[in-house]
């Protein structure tokens, strides 16, 4: 059992979302996506709404992972995305 595997899916998880968020962001809200625009969604309230939307990704990445026998990095997407749930509840 390694601990690193365990982080290192933490950090695919985070990654993912952030991706995924930046990703969902260039598509639907282009003007955005700068530092204004950063400011402007937290403004309006929806940071924790495009952070969910971006942790779908998480789903993708750990059904890969399950497939390829890599247990405990899907146990880390898990976590990131129990810890990003909880993120966005004080959002």
């Amino acid at each position: 059992m390694k601990k690193s595997d365990l982080l290192l899916g933490f950090f695919m998880g985070i990654i993912a979302c952030l991706i995924g968020t930046l990703v969902f962001l260039l598509i639907k809200m282009p003007k955005l996506v700068s530092v204004e625009g950063f400011y402007t969604i937290r403004e309006q309230g929806i940071m924790g709404k495009l952070i969910t939307l971006g942790a779908v990704i998480n789903l993708l990445l750990f059904f890969i992972l399950l497939k390829k026998n890599k247990d405990l990095m899907a146990r880390g997407v898990v976590l990131a995305t129990i810890v990003l749930a909880i993120v966005t509840l004080f959002m």
